[in-house]
């Protein structure tokens, strides 16, 4: 009997090792017993969107399950994520979102149907990503020290295109404005593509745009790139210095992308979700893939930590919104 319970643990280990994913397997875990499916909250072919197929593909590879990615988008991404906040918490429905559903809408439409931290089980903090602050090269200046003091002495002249009210856009720009100590004039548009020719011909002056749409008119010299809003410089663009380093410390801003299941998942069940995307964003393939859509993956963590940073990103969006005035009217 030993004999064969221990031929039988070999044939285990052996099979877990051939799924590609060899601690997923030796859980031993009937859990994925078919396929996941993953809201996005927002559009097809969108930047969040995009990120959550490199990752649910690289997870479906490693789980032996196939995670589909489903998008509700609407509202703000509100709309999807109210449906995963009334699914089953039984790890067959997850939500891939981003700081708009969980630290930003719950501060601009304070009649959500959905509540951040009562409803959902945080599960993981899959990547982040930078903007480049952006100006017209008619603007004579080379830095942001420059910006600020040319914004200084022309007080309210300066114009910033956003992609509208309350996005993250208007809230990079207005974030920088309090910290700076200078007065902009927000000019919204529909998306920030439309505002890069006015940009280009000095109707606005400034904007704060993703990483991989700015740069390329960076490099053909229609803008200039100042600087990047992220903690660190950005591997998409090791060249130029942080907001902060440029002279305005403690100034940081990443949009963040991350996994939520519905409240009441089982610990155990979490655990497994986050093990298989924390694994995911260590693959160079997947950093690679997600470098060409403006991000760069998170550092492996836990559900907790995932909670505390979106909790500190939370209170520090209410602070803008609430000290700007910042309305979706």
């Amino acid at each position: 009997m030993r004999r064969r319970n221990a031929v039988g643990a070999l044939l285990v280990a052996g099979l877990a090792c051939a799924t590609g994913s060899t601690a997923w397997a030796q859980s031993g875990a009937a859990w994925p017993a078919k396929p996941i499916r993953v809201i996005v909250p927002f559009p097809a072919s969108g930047a969040t969107d995009l990120i959550s197929r490199v990752l649910a593909q690289r997870v479906s590879q490693d789980m032996g399950q196939q995670l589909v990615v489903d998008n509700k988008p609407g509202a703000g991404g509100t709309i999807g994520t109210a449906e995963v906040a009334k699914a089953q918490p039984d790890g067959y429905t997850i939500l891939f979102t981003t700081s708009s559903t969980h630290a930003i809408s719950p501060h601009l439409m304070p009649k959500l149907n959905y509540n951040v931290t009562r409803d959902f089980t945080p599960i993981a903090h899959v990547a982040d990503a930078a903007s480049v602050l952006l100006v017209t090269p008619s603007l004579p200046v080379k830095n942001v020290q420059e910006l600020i003091s040319y914004a200084k002495q022309h007080p309210g002249k300066v114009n910033y295109a956003t992609s509208g009210n309350g996005t993250i856009v208007h809230l990079n720009t207005a974030a920088f404005a309090a910290r700076a100590g200078v007065e902009l004039t927000h000019v919204p548009y529909k998306g920030t593509a439309q505002s890069i020719t006015d940009l280009a011909s000095g109707q606005v002056q400034m904007l704060f745009d993703s990483i991989p749409t700015g740069m390329p008119h960076v490099a053909s010299g229609r803008l200039r790139a100042l600087a990047v809003t992220g903690e660190q410089r950005s591997a998409l663009a090791p060249e130029l210095p942080t907001i902060a380093e440029s002279g305005l410390p403690g100034y940081a801003s990443v949009t963040w992308f991350g996994v939520y299941g519905p409240a009441g998942m089982k610990p155990e069940l979490v655990q497994k979700i986050n093990a298989a995307f924390n694994a995911a964003i260590q693959s160079p393939e997947v950093a690679t893939a997600l470098a060409k859509l403006g991000a760069e993956p998170a550092k492996p963590g836990t559900p907790a930590q995932f909670e505390s940073m979106v909790k500190a990103d939370s209170a520090r969006w209410a602070k803008v919104i609430k000290d700007n005035h910042i309305s979706l009217d």
